[in-house]
């Protein structure tokens, strides 16, 4: 697998949450401004962390279990896709959760459901 092993770890978190969003109807993807909400803090500053990592010489990525693409500032693109595909498959199975046991997470049904 090499250069794929880590794109396919992405491609396997998907998977197996994708069926959370069809068959229990979560809806995630329905109501992205929340997701992007979600997401966007995480993903500033894990990116900057992880660039700033890279320019200090703490930081390295194999480039033979990635693609060998690299983003500005040394990051793989694999890396990046990291911190949109991981918090995407956590909020999947936290809502999953949600509509399973009818816990409320902190927010009622209604105020998830805008």
């Amino acid at each position: 697998m090499g250069s794929l092993t880590y794109l396919a770890l992405l491609v396997g978190c998907l998977v197996v949450t994708a069926p959370l969003e069809l068959l229990l109807r979560v809806r995630v993807y329905a109501r992205w401004r929340r997701l992007l909400a979600a997401v966007a803090p995480e993903f500033t500053v894990f990116v900057v962390w992880v660039l700033y990592a890279i320019a200090q010489g703490h930081w390295d990525y194999s480039d033979e279990l990635t693609l060998g693409v690299r983003l500005p500032g040394g990051i793989p693109v694999e890396e990046v896709l990291f911190f949109l595909v991981v918090p995407l498959c956590s909020v999947l199975a936290l809502e999953a959760v949600r509509r399973v046991t009818g816990w409320d997470a902190g927010y009622p049904a209604e105020e998830a459901d805008a």
